[in-house]
């Protein structure tokens, strides 16, 4: 025997974007800014997720990122990134990262370190409601914390 089913369904796209920010910030987000290079994307992800039991890493990546804050014009660029992860996704860590061997920003890693804790610092005064950690992924491709 077939017994007729009516549904009736109302959408209401405001309801539907409010349900869907619900559902985002109920998952934990943070923010990786980090070097384009494919070789620390996991081992950055692994980390952050097993470290601080983050569900999901919004990403912002440019070659050598650690070197580019010294660049003004660039650095409103990934502020303007870093924002939507915090503000929408409700990140409330940001990761800065450099890398062993980087293409983008070959210098030693002494060099690295510096830029580093001054990318730590410049992102700390953005004054966003977040944890700002710098950490250096090494050649075994294992992050170390840089304390700033």
């Amino acid at each position: 025997m077939h017994i007729p089913c009516f549904v009736i369904s109302v959408f209401s796209p405001n309801l539907f974007i409010m349900e869907l920010i619900g559902m985002v910030r109920a998952n934990k987000f943070c923010t990786s800014i980090s070097c384009m290079d494919g070789r620390i994307q996991l081992p950055i992800i692994h980390w952050v997720k097993e470290k601080y039991h983050i569900s999901y890493i919004d990403t912002v990546t440019e070659p050598g990122i650690d070197k580019i804050f010294s660049n003004t014009e660039k650095i409103q660029e990934i502020k303007s990134k870093v924002s939507i992860s915090v503000n929408v996704h409700g990140s409330k860590l940001i990761i800065i990262s450099g890398h062993h061997d980087c293409a983008g920003n070959p210098v030693s890693k002494k060099e690295h370190i510096i830029q580093i804790k001054n990318a730590t610092s410049t992102i700390q005064s953005w004054k966003m409601p977040v944890k700002v950690i710098g950490v250096w992924v090494n050649k075994d491709w294992e992050l170390e914390i840089i304390e700033n």
